[in-house]
């Protein structure tokens, strides 16, 4: 991305003052009578950055943190993973307010751009376009439904108040969105875009949260059995060398990023700096085997300080942030498939990693060694707490009260949108 398109999505999707997130911008943005092809294109090329930089940094590590990897990093900080949560997550908070904010604020742009696009004659550049930034769509209320449950669904920019769908219409909406990118989105031709590989890899995710395991497994074998991929190592992945494991990743430009995670990973022990806002707990530095080839990219000590080491910028540049790849098809593919077929595919990650084969004697032993294995394969990404919570965990393995299986609509948000109720999980 060049920062004419930034400028360009800047002029063309206007700020103005919203009663709530769900209103960010005029209904006039986007000026559809008169939109090109090539106008679409720009746009798009926008969404890129919007999408990319929206949900925050705690956006980011929402998951982690939520849980249990993360703890405050520093001599005085809350080194305790259960009262840091209980700290940071109420409906007042802003570590629950500010992703949320970012999610609807990159929606509406999403939203503005395809609804233009419906006036725009039938083409292959404009259905790859929509292909897109329905990934986009899908991607955001991934999060939204995963974290929050109950939300407002929107196919249009929208002015007023709205009621939560449930659960279950949130999920059909992620697949709805899936499913017109891998209708529409173009190949793979670098890690960088948005490509039907990549849909179809969220796509299997989004089935495997919702317990469809067949379809989920399918959909992860098809992208593992594409040319297109392979497994890689962690030195590859995550110190910017090429690869064939990332399926697709945001590029993250230092000048056209506001998201940092190294920053808030890394301590002023390490060469580039760092704020070190988080620390990994002491399980997880203690939880990788030793001949595990992940351990010195995944976790570090700077001095004395334990932290999170697979974003290496610090405070002297950026990191992409990565969405999907291949190790995370590996596991969805080995969950879906049970035990007896899904075994040979973890021993496989496993084997490629450094490690031994597991060798599971039950479903519920196999289901212990999958998230075992996520937990190492994916510290740091984004995964954690809703593994946790869909594999009905959280409870007792962290010993969270119940409604920390979801995280709280804002009070913010309630207290401008009369229609929106706070969730199931806390509303009591």
């Amino acid at each position: 991305m060049k920062n004419f398109i930034i400028s360009l999505l800047t002029v063309l999707l206007v700020f103005a003052t919203s009663c709530n997130e769900m209103d960010q911008y005029p209904h006039n943005a986007v000026s559809s009578d008169n939109l090109t092809e090539e106008d679409a294109q720009l746009l798009l090329t926008g969404l890129y950055f919007y999408i990319q930089n929206k949900p925050t940094v705690n956006g980011y590590l929402t998951q982690d943190i939520v849980g249990g990897d993360l703890v405050r990093g520093g001599a005085t900080g809350l080194k305790d993973p259960v009262l840091l949560v209980k700290d940071l997550v109420t409906p007042e908070s802003g570590f629950v307010s500010g992703p949320w904010d970012g999610f609807y604020t990159a929606l509406y742009q999403v939203n503005s751009l395809i609804v233009a696009l419906d006036k725009l004659a039938a083409s292959q550049s404009r259905n790859e376009i929509l292909g897109v930034a329905s990934f986009f769509r899908g991607l955001i209320y991934y999060h939204l439904v995963s974290r929050y449950g109950e939300v407002p669904i929107l196919e249009a920019p929208f002015s007023g108040d709205i009621a939560a769908s449930t659960e279950e219409e949130g999920w059909s909406f992620v697949e709805k969105n899936f499913q017109v990118a891998i209708d529409y989105a173009p190949t793979f031709s670098d890690k960088y875009y948005v490509s039907k590989q990549a849909a179809k890899a969220l796509m299997a995710r989004t089935k495997l949260a919702q317990g469809k395991l067949t379809e989920a497994a399918k959909l992860a074998e098809e992208v593992i059995g594409d040319a297109n991929f392979s497994l890689a190592d962690f030195d590859q992945i995550f110190r910017g060398k090429a690869n064939r494991e990332e399926i697709f990743s945001f590029v993250n430009l230092l000048n056209e990023s506001s998201v940092n995670l190294s920053a808030s990973l890394y301590s002023r022990a390490s060469a580039n700096g760092g704020s070190y806002t988080y620390a990994p707990t002491m399980k997880v530095m203690n939880m990788f085997e030793p001949d595990d080839k992940r351990t010195a990219i995944s976790i570090d000590m700077q001095e004395t300080n334990e932290v999170i080491n697979k974003y290496p910028g610090g405070e002297v540049t950026t990191d992409p942030i990565i969405i999907t790849r291949l190790g995370e098809m590996y596991l969805i593919s080995a969950e879906a498939q049970g035990l007896s077929k899904g075994l040979s595919r973890l021993n496989e990650l496993r084997n490629f990693r450094g490690l031994s084969s597991v060798h599971p004697a039950t479903e519920e032993d196999f289901i212990d060694a999958i998230l075992n294995e996520r937990h190492t394969e994916l510290l740091a990404e984004g995964f954690r707490w809703f593994d946790l919570v869909r594999l009905n965990r959280l409870e007792s393995d962290l010993g969270f009260e119940r409604k920390y299986n979801r995280l709280p609509i804002p009070a913010k948000e309630r207290s401008l949108n009369k229609l929106l109720n706070q969730n199931s999980y806390w509303a009591n």
